[in-house]
């Protein structure tokens, strides 16, 4: 009796049974949709591991814990840690030799709040009292804390601000070209440290004990750029009348403002006293105080008269 095509098979299976699919074993598990297996890390506790043979011309598996051991790496890790420590320290010296960063972090500390006030400080100090700076252990305060501490932000916010407004008005009079508006910048820095340098050669001159410094004298300098801003937008919007009006308010403005701030500096010992002690020398320095408060003014109109028609 043949056997049936079922039977076939079935004997078949018999004579050669199937293969019993084995588990892969935990490594070989992998990403499906990677193409290409990872074998930096399949090496196991029993896997080869190739090291550098003295003298040959193999590479050191980065495996191999002797070579964070190595003495001459450490001392050469170590060296040049030390090395950079004191780049480092070369560089922060001879850059606050010329540019004092941690001074000019004092002139930047500064918040909205006293943004605002001194702003207003500027425009009307009439009834302004108190004038005098805060100290907290020899130290003066931050200008946020104090609004009678100079700072350089409203000063250099100003200067950049002045240069735009000049911009705009120069190309609403169809004037504007970089060339001019440089020359307006450059001119405006120009009488600055001029205006500085003077100064400062004028307290040498007349010998005064100050802690007034250059970064100081280059704040209360800047101020006056707020009231030629108002002149000058003022002038935009309302003509030479408006222009004339506001700038003239700021100027007397920056005036009393500049006495205030400069008497209890140049006149220290004056302002201490509560009393004008007469003397040449006294006499010398209030002159001093006057003609640097009666130049921003000056300054005021002649930066800004041609901007206006």
């Amino acid at each position: 009796m043949q056997p049936g095509p079922g039977g076939g098979a079935a004997a078949g299976n018999a004579r050669h049974p199937m293969k019993r699919r084995v588990p892969l074993s935990e490594p070989s598990l992998g990403d499906p949709h990677q193409l290409f297996h990872d074998t930096s890390s399949a090496h196991g506790p029993g896997s080869y591991v190739a090291h550098r043979v003295p003298g040959g011309l193999g590479y050191s598996s980065p495996l191999q814990p002797g070579f964070l051991d190595d003495p001459m790496s450490n001392m050469a890790v170590a060296y040049g840690s030390s090395l950079a420590a004191h780049g480092k320290e070369l560089v922060d010296k001879n850059i606050d030799r010329f540019i004092p960063v941690t001074k000019l972090k004092y002139y930047f500390a500064v918040d909205t709040v006293y943004v605002g006030k001194k702003l207003g400080l500027l425009v009307f100090p009439y009834l302004h009292q108190d004038w005098e700076v805060q100290y907290q252990q020899d130290m003066p305060v931050a200008p946020r804390f104090d609004i009678n501490a100079p700072d350089l932000y409203i000063p250099a916010m100003a200067f950049i601000t002045y240069i735009l407004v000049a911009g705009l008005a120069l190309g609403t009079q169809d004037r504007f070209s970089p060339d001019l508006l440089g020359l307006q910048a450059s001119s405006a820095l120009a009488w600055l440290t001029v205006e500085v340098l003077a100064i400062l050669l004028s307290l040498y001159l007349v010998t005064v004990n100050t802690d007034l410094t250059t970064i100081d004298l280059l704040a209360f300098s800047g101020y006056k750029y707020v009231g030629m801003i108002g002149g000058v937008v003022t002038g935009l919007l309302f003509g030479k009348t408006g222009y004339y009006v506001v700038l003239s308010w700021c100027c007397v403005a920056i005036f009393v403002f500049m006495i205030r701030t400069l008497r209890l500096k140049i006149l220290s010992e004056v302002a201490a006293e509560g009393v004008l002690v007469r003397g040449a020398r006294n006499q010398l320095r209030m002159y001093l105080t006057m003609a640097i408060a009666a130049a921003q003014p000056l300054f005021m109109y002649w930066l800004t008269f041609h901007l206006v028609r």
